[in-house]
Order: C-alpha cells, then sequence, then structure tokens
C-alpha cells in the first residue's frame, strides 16, 4: 500500500464523490504502515541482547522493580505482543475496507469511463449539430435574403396591379359612358326614325284616303252590299292610281268609301308589320340558327288584386310559366302533371293537361317561339314536348340524381339542365343526347343562359358563369346563402338571384358584381327552389315569401314597393 502518492493523484484528479472516501482509506493505511514498521522495529530490539539500551531502559525505569532481566523481556514481550495482535485486528479491518473499497473504486472508474464516452459522443453530437446550426443559419438568411427579393417582386407586381385595376376601372367607365352614348344616339336615331316613319306612314294613308273618296260608288237600297257602280266616264277625269286602278275626281266621302278606307288601313299595317317581319328573318348573325327575337313590354302596370284562382293540381304547385306572349300559362306540380292553361280577360282557362313524367315538377320553360316547353322533374330527366301534343317528344335522361333546373339556350335545338348529382349538362334537342357534362363542386339549384354563357346557382353559396365554347369556369361570385333561383333581364345586362339569407342581389353582367341587394321586414326564402324574377321591362323585382305574401321592390330606388298577399296565406 505504499502507492499512496498515486492514490491522491487519482483522487484530486478524479471529480466523483469517491475520492474523499478513498483519501481517508489512504491514510489510515499510511498509520497501519507506520504501526507495522514500529512493531517490527521494537520486536527486533527485544530479541536482540545485543543491542543498546535507552538509558531509560537500563536504569530500569520500564521494568517492574523487583524482576529479572528475563521475566523483564518476557513482559515486555506479552505486552508488545498483545499491541500487534490489536493492530493485525486493525490491519485486517483496514485490508477488507481496501479491497472494499478498491471495488467501488473499479465501479466508479467504470462509470466514468461510460461517462467519459457518453461525453465524448455528446460532443461529437454538439459538433454536427453546431456544423448542421450553421448550415441551416446559412440556408435561413438565403432564404430571408431570397424572400426580401420576392417580397420586392411582389410590391412591385402589386404596385402594377394596383396601377392596371385604376386603369381597368377607368376604361370600364369610359367604356360605360361610350356605350350609354352609343345607347343614346340609338335611341335618338330610333326615334328620328321612327318619325320618319310616321310621316311617311302618314302621308301614305293620307293619299289612300284621298284616292278612296274619288272613288265613285253606288248604293243599292235593297241590298246590304256596297259596290262601285260601273260607269262610263271620260279619260280626262280620270285618275291614275297606285295600283293601275282609276277613279274620278270627286268630293262625295260615302259609308261604303269609309269602309274601304278602314280595310285599305289595316292592310297598310299588315303590309308594315310584314314588311318589319321579313327584314328581321333576313338578318343572319351566323352560322347557328337562333330564335327569332320577340316583341319588348316598355311599360309594366303593377298588380292590385287577384284576378283569378284555379285548382291547377292534386298537390302542391312547385313551378308556373308564361308563354312569350303572355298568351298561356304553364303550371307543373307534384302530381307529375303540367296543365296549360289559356290566360283571356285576367281569367284562366284549361287548354291542355301534358303527362308523361314520373316524378314532381321542378322546373318549366317555354322556348321562345312558344311553341315548345322543357320542363325538370325529380324521375332524374328533363322531358320536351310540343304545344299540342300530349305526350312528350324527347327525355333526356343522364342525370345521376334529381333534375332541379332545364333551360333553353338562345340557338335552336340547344338546352341546358343542372342537377343535385353536382353538374350542369348541354343537350342536343335535335339528337337527344348530351353534348356537355360540366362537373361542379356543389349541386346546381337553377341555371340560366345568355348568348354563349351559361349561370348556375348551387347550394355552397356560389354564383358559377361558364363559357360555352371552353371548359373551365370563367367567373365565381359569392353570396351569403344557398343560391335558390336565378333570373336574367331580357336585354341580358342583369341577373337576379335569390339565395336563402332572405336576400335578392342585382348582379350587373358587364362588370360582374352585385349592384343591389334587396331585404325586407317579413320576407323569407322558405325553400331550397324559391323563384324571384325581374318584370318585363325590369322596373321590379318579384319574388314569393315563406309567409304566402309577394314582395315586390322597385328597380330604380331600390326600395320595397309593395307587398301582395292573397290566396297563398
Amino acid at each position: 500500500m505504499n502507492g499512496s502518492p498515486l492514490s491522491r493523484t487519482r483522487c484530486s484528479q478524479c471529480p466523483c464523490p469517491g475520492s474523499l472516501c478513498f483519501l481517508a482509506d489512504t491514510k489510515l493505511l499510511e498509520k497501519s504502515s507506520l504501526l507495522v514498521h514500529f512493531t517490527e522495529k521494537l520486536q527486533a530490539e527485544s530479541f536482540d541482547p545485543q543491542a543498546p539500551r535507552s538509558g531509560r531502559e537500563t536504569n530500569g525505569s520500564l521494568l517492574e522493580p523487583g524482576l529479572g532481566p528475563t521475566e523483564a523481556l518476557q513482559t515486555l514481550k506479552i505486552k508488545y505482543q498483545g499491541q500487534i495482535a490489536e493492530m493485525k485486528d486493525v490491519s485486517g479491518e483496514l485490508a477488507y475496507r481496501i479491497i472494499e473499497l478498491s471495488k467501488l473504486l473499479k465501479a466508479k472508474e467504470c462509470k466514468l469511463q461510460e461517462q467519459k464516452t457518453r461525453l465524448a459522443s455528446l460532443s461529437g453530437r454538439i459538433s454536427e449539430l453546431e456544423a448542421e446550426h450553421l448550415q441551416l443559419k446559412g440556408r435561413a438568411e438565403a432564404l430571408g435574403s431570397g424572400n426580401c427579393a420576392r417580397k420586392a417582386e411582389y410590391d412591385a407586381l402589386r404596385e402594377r396591379y394596383r396601377v392596371q385595376e385604376g386603369e381597368l376601372r377607368r376604361a370600364a367607365e369610359q367604356e360605360q359612358e361610350l356605350i350609354e352614348s352609343l345607347v343614346r344616339k340609338k335611341v335618338e336615331a330610333a326615334e328620328h326614325q321612327n318619325k320618319k316613319n310616321e310621316r311617311v306612314k302618314q302621308s301614305r294613308l293620307s293619299r289612300e284616303l284621298k284616292k278612296a273618296t274619288k272613288r265613285t260608288v253606288c248604293i243599292d237600297v235593297e241590298s246590304d252590299a256596297v259596290k262601285p257602280a260601273e260607269v262610263k266616264v271620260p279619260v280626262r277625269e280620270l285618275v291614275e292610281l297606285e295600283g293601275g286602278e282609276k277613279l274620278r275626281k270627286r268630293p262625295f266621302r260615302s259609308a261604303s268609301a269609309t269602309s274601304m278606307t278602314l280595310a285599305r288601313c289595316v292592310d297598310v299595317f299588315k303590309g308594315l308589320l310584314d314588311f318589319r317581319l321579313k327584314r328581321g328573318n333576313s338578318i343572319s348573325s351566323g352560322s347557328e340558327v337562333r330564335y327569332r327575337s320577340m316583341p319588348v313590354c316598355l311599360v309594366t302596370c303593377l298588380p292590385s288584386q287577384v284576378s283569378d284562382v284555379q285548382e291547377a293540381h292534386l298537390s302542391e304547385v312547385n313551378a308556373v310559366k308564361f308563354s312569350p306572349s303572355s298568351g298561356v300559362l304553364a303550371t307543373g306540380g307534384a302530381d307529375s302533371l303540367i296543365r296549360l292553361w289559356n290566360v283571356a280577360g285576367g281569367r284562366l282557362e284549361s287548354l291542355q293537361t301534358l303527362e308523361g313524367t314520373n316524378g314532381s315538377i321542378t322546373s318549366i320553360e317555354f322556348d321562345p317561339s312558344g311553341c315548345q316547353i322543357l320542363a325538370a322533374s325529380y324521375n332524374n330527366a328533363a322531358q320536351l314536348w310540343h304545344i299540342g301534343d300530349c305526350k312528350s317528344k324527347e327525355t333526356l335522361t343522364g342525370h345521376a340524381d334529381k333534375v332541379t333546373a332545364a333551360k333553353f339556350r338562345s340557338t335552336r335545338h340547344q338546352a341546358v339542365t343542372g342537377s343535385r348529382d353536382r353538374t350542369v349538362k348541354e343537350w342536343d334537342l335535335g339528337k337527344g343526347a348530351c353534348c356537355r357534362t360540366i362537373n361542379v363542386l356543389s349541386y346546381c339549384n337553377d341555371v340560366v343562359c345568355c348568348d354563349n354563357v351559361i349561370v348556375s346557382g348551387h347550394h355552397d353559396k356560389k354564383i358559377r358563369f361558364w363559357d360555352s365554347r371552353g371548359p373551365r369556369c370563367t367567373e365565381v361570385i359569392p353570396v351569403e346563402g344557398k343560391v335558390t333561383s336565378l333570373h336574367i333581364s331580357q336585354d341580358q345586362m342583369h341577373l337576379l338571384s335569390c339565395s336563402r339569407d332572405n336576400t335578392l342581389k342585382v348582379i350587373d353582367l358587364k362588370m360582374n358584381n352585385v349592384r343591389q341587394v334587396f331585404r325586407a321586414d317579413g320576407f323569407k326564402c322558405g325553400s331550397d327552389w324559391t323563384k324571384a324574377i325581374f318584370s318585363p321591362d325590369k322596373s321590379y323585382a318579384l319574388v314569393g315569401s315563406s309567409d304566402g305574401c309577394l314582395y315586390l321592390w322597385n328597380m330604380e330606388s331600390g326600395k320595397l314597393e309593395t307587398i301582395l298577399s292573397g290566396e297563398h296565406r
């Protein structure tokens, strides 16, 4: 155990808590070694008779008085042997403790080695993380610089967008001004042409009246018939007419002449109308055969009371529609029937019943000529009738769910349908086949058509615009409620939508934005098929409410004009 300096060095370097115990044990071992050395030295001196004695021992100070040298030595031997035995016991205990502490030291050294190994691995991991940190820091700096550059580009693009948006707005305003100016000029030109035509018509009518008054007639008292007299007159008294007819100058105007004048007036108006129709039919806008434009309503008179009530169907009435001439009314109900009514003097007269559907009628539409009816139903199909035929001419099948809307296109033999199967389909009525399917994320409640654009209203609170010449949606206008109906004005300038947020919205089709919003206390859109329409002259907007009343707004003022209550309460 003489390696104590090394042990002390190890203990001084060792940071573990066992180093203090080891230092104390080392000191005990050193003391034990000194005691062993001192014991051996004493034993050697005790058994060496030649060894010199100290003055004290020689003088017998350590010996008991009266003992001889041999007895004294024996006494000292016994005394020292007891001390040696005690020291051996102490040394054994110390040796056992040394062994235990050595084992503990080895365990601590193993643990220390593990900690050093772990420390080395952690140091390596720290180095790797520091390198990765530096790398990520470099990437972050690069991304930061890139983001700064992109931010600058974004700001520049935003500024360009703002400038171009302002230019677009100014261009749109200029376009609107030009359109208004062009419309005013066209109106002035039309008024001028109408005045000119009126003057020509009056001049022609005046000539006809003058010619009619110059005709000689003979009145037969015995007969009701009035006929011109066949008399011979001098040639100088005859006047040449436009049709080669010769009459005598005479200032007499009889009843027969008046009747003839009225007949000629009717013929003149008839000729003018025939001329306009022929002129309108001679104009073609393309290869597609379009419907002839119908007369436009100039003034709308507001209704004040119910003029007639009819028990039209066995159950609910889901759809009503006037023909383009307003002479026929079509109604469709949950009894799978479509009934046609003749409108005469504010009264409805049953005209015809159309059969052939197997589900509730959801939508009815007349074609612009008023000769065909297209209806959508809950049997996943739309059906086409000719006025006068009781049975369906064509059934358009292909939808996987209820068909909620069916409308004619502006071109002949084309139609569009919308369904709850989240599709809008275009149809060729000549072939009775689907020519295009538009897939949408939400099911369709209504569709309308104008020129080459299809507009659909959906359950996801959006109105979508589709170009029939392209595959994509060209515009999406969000509203605040589920869209229940759409209606387009006759001039195709505005779109009226009704939604479940109890509002009507007027959308400008030129700018594709909401122009007006109509709402009123008491009005509630009660179902997903509530319909709203423009008046024929686009002066009013009309919608039915869940309370059984009709709410009517003035388009010019934007205010509620009146509430019509009646038999639907």
